[in-house]
């Protein structure tokens, strides 16, 4: 049993934190039961797992003392798994390709909405946040297990292409793109990213509010897609 905040193991954990050492370690850990049980039934195994003493969860029992030293959640955690990072050695249709969407939450709950509503892939640019940073993790809800990931330029894509915008787009959408392409909240689409679309779609709004969010707009444009597969076209 481990009893030391200072085991080498939950040294390990409390490093992953930092996304330096996710990358140099090619790891990332989740928190509770829910993420390994979601792990394990996407046919995944951690390379390590914590838990704690007495919970009969298997792997390592920590004393709880020491467990909560590694714990990012402020109530703590009974379990903690260390993965090996898995990346798609391609972006394949449907894919969600972000450009600059630096916000971690943002970038797990689309990866979650990718999942649910049937995109093959999750394509990010460099200036994209980790998909496999802690808060992006829990966003995702465990969906970076099932949905292939992928660091990769525009151009590497299926094609065609849409871009998600805030004005000056078309809807509802016709035909079914190879990828959807969404912008950070505040910089919306740029550079190389928005040249590559082929089109722009822009959801109308009924209210008083300026813009949706970009996990909303990309739930609601893949919610759109995966309705016209369905149906055999746009609707």
């Amino acid at each position: 049993m481990i009893t030391s905040k200072d085991n080498e193991k939950l040294k390990l954990v409390r490093r992953l934190a930092e996304r330096k050492h996710r990358e140099r370690e090619g790891l990332f850990a989740t928190e509770g039961e829910d993420l390994l049980a979601t792990g394990r039934a996407a046919g995944r195994e951690p390379a390590l797992l914590l838990t704690e003493a007495g919970s009969e969860l298997g792997g390592e029992e920590v004393e709880r003392v020491a467990l909560d030293s590694a714990s990012s959640l402020g109530s703590g955690s009974r379990a903690i798994a260390v993965w090996p990072q898995e990346w798609a050695g391609a972006a394949e249709a449907l894919c969600v390709y972000l450009n600059g969407v630096r916000d971690p939450g943002n970038v797990g709950a689309i990866i979650r909405a990718a999942d649910a509503l049937g995109a093959a892939s999750v394509a990010l640019d460099p200036d994209a946040a980790d998909p496999f940073s802690p808060k992006a993790v829990r966003a995702s809800m465990g969906s970076v297990f099932t949905v292939g990931l992928v660091r990769c330029a525009v151009g590497e894509t299926p094609a065609p292409r849409a871009g998600m915008v805030a004005h000056g787009g078309s809807w509802p959408p016709e035909g079914h793109p190879g990828t959807l392409c969404l912008g950070a909240e505040r910089e919306g689409l740029a550079g190389e990213a928005a040249a590559a679309c082929d089109e722009l779609w822009t959801i109308p709004l009924a209210g008083a509010a300026e813009s949706l969010g970009v996990a909303a707009a990309a739930a609601i444009a893949l919610e759109r897609i995966s309705s016209a597969a369905v149906h055999g076209g746009a609707l």
